[in-house]
């Protein structure tokens, strides 16, 4: 039995300001656009080992749920997966299809800070995105797909982010 939590996030063409650093006495300059252009990136991830499972496609709803329910299953297909996620609409839906070696539980509503898959986002936001212009949505879904791709490639990074202490001590798991 594996543990997974899940969440999604929307990145687009709005510029993320973040700080930096330059040397003295010159300023930072960083280039700012609001578009209003977005895609999204869905992900699951097991804080046991810091396995992820990723996809980015371009909306959210019951069938693109149903999508990476499907992809996440064939990621960890040895394994009976307890999906742990927020009550999004499109997580709630009739039509969302559950694979079926999988479960959905679902976390109290408006506690994100419960959800460890959260932090995958402020890594991504912090290290690929802060204070870059895109010219093209292509080019936002090009830096996101490489930075889940490095993430993959990084479970203690993962793990180090998303093992919180009370995950610990859930009976399902041995994190």
């Amino acid at each position: 039995m594996r543990v997974l939590f899940q969440d999604e996030a929307r990145f687009g063409r709005i510029s993320d300001h973040r700080r930096c650093w330059a040397p003295l006495p010159e300023r930072p300059i960083s280039g700012q656009q609001v578009i209003r252009e977005y895609t999204y990136a869905f992900a699951a991830v097991s804080p046991e080992d810091g396995r992820l499972s990723s996809l980015v496609l371009p909306w959210v709803d019951a069938n693109t749920m149903s999508i990476f329910l499907a992809h996440t299953a064939v990621e960890f297909a040895g394994d009976y997966c307890i999906m742990i996620l927020d009550g999004a609409g499109w997580h709630h839906a009739h039509d969302v299809r559950i694979p079926p070696r999988m479960r959905l539980v679902f976390l109290p509503p408006y506690s994100p800070e419960l959800n460890p898959a959260e932090m995958l986002w402020e890594h991504v936001r912090e290290n690929y995105f802060g204070n870059r212009v895109f010219s093209s949505l292509d080019q936002v879904a090009a830096q996101l797909c490489h930075a889940l791709r490095s993430m993959d490639g990084q479970p203690e990074t993962i793990r180090s982010m998303t093992a919180f202490d009370w995950i610990k001590t859930l009976p399902l798991t041995a994190v």
